[in-house]
């Protein structure tokens, strides 16, 4: 039987407490407690509820719903003692076919696990995308998370088992996140380029106008042709654009009127042996909505542009958000010259790829600002916060302004066994000291950060106190007077600890950016499209920098975030994110254009 929600939410206690059952394995108070929260919006709400209900129950009440979990390929497999769920998905990830080394592999893996942190280890085994992981993908997250602290650990069962009633509550429904299946596919295929020397690792890396990077963007052309869109190009910076072009206005425009458009996007470049979702997955949202209008035969009032920025990370060469900067005008001339390890320059790289390497190419591609409505992003999250609260989607109300500094603090180098503590002048103390500064003052603000990336002692030795040691400041805060703030202070901490500890302190301004605070209009747009869906809604910072705080400096911009898996990691290979998380964006995007678009949209 297939449910629907109109059917969970009128029918008796009793009989809607027997349809969940088996979501929660051995847990049926879990859906019992869900259902005093009647009306059910969405199957998300739904799913959001329950998960909330395991976040308030406590520790002890966490605890025994993981251990009433059953170990992977463990002795209830063996003895066919697994509830009908468990040993449907177990089967399917082909945990009953083992071979014998695999199966003591896993039973070790089992014990030392059970060891570690008193639970069973608990995985999703049908995988982020529903389809199920391989046994060597399971293998690998099993020795990968061993590794893991307690508490973390912890979190991270919790996440597999709200993953696994998810997936258990689709098929009570007939639930299938048709379009985040498909950005989902996209990804992975995007994912199979990769520059040399990682390629060979299974590392995920591409770099401005590589080989694999120009690949990349063939296929995104490719995919965006496929999608429906009426123009798809590369331009001077390799950027891939796609438009798709408003419905033809009923009566002419006034005399220097046009249609007005509507970017979006995000990069396809990435850091080295990074993550498939960061930028990427701006950029396939709003490729699959195009894809769903072209299918019903819609248009839009407006022109809907999706950017693929070539280059956002700054990893070949020093220009980072090249590809978006090259849009309002901010593109180096001195760029061209720079040369990356293997002694290629910019210039170079870019008539090999094919484009014209030219500055008036170049300066084209500015866009007017009156010719535009605005520029959304959707982008992973890349941190912890949607993770913890168990929400799939988060509404940026900032992207945090920035500054960063290279420093070096001079002493006195000597013997470390003959030089007596109260006679040291030592220059890594003193940055120490400074780093447990910045820690507490970033705290104090509440959603300020600051960072040491960076700490070097030149020439360092183990018998030597340092007398030298190099390290970078990164101090960013949602808006530039609590970030300017933060930075005076810390850096009058800085001189207060060189003068009390007798060394002499440089710093050198490397970076400075604006906040971009979200346009309130659009932020509106936003959160009345993930209300929609029957989640809720959650402002919050973005601490990353992002293409849209470039764009921020000509037209009215908004972000929307997309939950993270494995705590929200990013810029690693672990990040990740779930087709259904993935389908709430496409659905929260759609929506957004819908509202936009008013009540003619057809």
């Amino acid at each position: 039987m297939t449910l629907t929600l109109e059917q969970l939410n009128t029918a008796p206690a009793p009989e809607a407490a027997a349809w969940l059952a088996g979501l929660y394995e051995h847990s049926p108070w879990i859906a019992d407690a869900a259902l005093a929260h009647r009306p059910f919006r969405s199957l998300a709400h739904l799913k959001h509820v329950m998960a909330g209900i395991v976040r308030e129950a406590g520790r002890e009440a966490q605890l025994t719903l993981i251990r009433a979990h059953p170990e992977l390929a463990g002795k209830a497999m063996v003895s066919r003692a697994l509830t009908a769920e468990s040993t449907n998905e177990q089967g399917k990830a082909g945990l009953t076919d083992c071979t014998p080394d695999e199966f003591a592999h896993l039973q070790a893996l089992n014990t030392a696990y059970n060891t570690s942190f008193g639970f069973p280890f608990i995985l999703a085994v049908r995988g982020p995308r529903g389809t199920g992981l391989s046994r060597q993908e399971i293998i690998t997250t099993f020795e990968q998370r061993l590794a893991n602290h307690p508490d973390f650990e912890l979190a991270e069962a919790l996440r597999n088992i709200h993953r696994i009633a998810e997936l258990r509550l689709n098929d009570k429904f007939g639930a299938e996140p048709r379009q985040g299946n498909q950005v989902w596919d996209w990804q992975e295929q995007l994912s199979a380029f990769s520059d040399p020397g990682y390629l060979e690792k299974g590392q995920l890396t591409v770099t401005y106008l590589t080989d694999a990077h120009r690949a990349a963007a063939r296929l995104i052309e490719q995919t965006m042709r496929d999608s429906g869109f009426d123009e798809v190009s590369v331009d001077a910076v390799g950027n891939v654009v796609g438009r798709y072009k408003a419905r033809p206005h009923p009566d002419p425009l006034p005399a220097g009127e046009g249609v007005k458009t509507l970017m979006t996007g995000s990069h396809y470049d990435t850091v080295r042996n990074g993550g498939k979702y960061d930028g990427r997955l701006g950029i396939f949202v709003p490729v699959a909505c195009v894809a769903e209008l072209s299918r019903a035969g819609k248009r839009l009032p407006f022109d809907f542009e999706v950017m693929a920025f070539a280059e956002e990370e700054g990893q070949r060469y020093k220009a980072t958000f090249l590809g978006s900067g090259a849009l309002i005008g901010q593109f180096n001339p001195a760029w061209l010259d720079q040369k990356d390890t293997d002694g290629i320059s910019m210039r170079e790289a870019m008539q090999h790829a094919g484009l014209p390497a030219t500055l008036e190419a170049i300066r084209a591609l500015q866009r007017k600002p009156a010719d535009y409505l605005g520029f959304v992003e959707v982008h992973i999250e890349q941190g912890p916060v949607l993770n913890e609260l168990d929400i799939p989607l988060g509404i940026v109300t900032s992207i945090n302004g920035g500054v960063r500094y290279t420093c070096e603090v001079t002493g006195m180098a000597s013997h470390a066994g003959t030089t007596p503590m109260n006679r040291r002048r030592d220059a890594a103390l003193a940055v120490a000291e400074l780093a447990l500064y910045v820690e507490q003052r970033a705290a104090r603000d509440g959603d300020s950060v600051g960072t040491i990336g960076i700490w070097t002692v030149p020439g360092g030795s183990t018998n030597v106190v340092p007398g030298r040691c190099q390290f970078t400041l990164d101090l960013r805060a949602p808006n530039d007077a609590q970030r300017d703030a933060m930075v005076a202070d810390v850096l009058a901490e800085l001189k207060t600890i060189c003068e009390r500890r007798g060394v002499h302190h440089t710093t050198e301004e490397t970076m400075r950016a604006a906040a971009a605070p979200s346009a309130p209009a659009w932020q509106q747009r936003w959160e009345k499209a993930v209300d929609s869906l029957g989640v809720p809604l959650y402002r919050m910072p973005s601490g990353a920098g992002h293409d849209a705080m470039k764009l921020h400096e000509v037209m009215p911009q908004a972000m929307l975030f997309v939950r993270g898996q494995n705590s929200g990691i990013s810029h690693n290979p672990l990040e990740s994110t779930t087709s259904d998380d993935i389908d709430l964006a496409v659905q929260a995007f759609q929506h957004l254009l819908s509202q936009f678009a008013g009540p003619s949209h057809d």
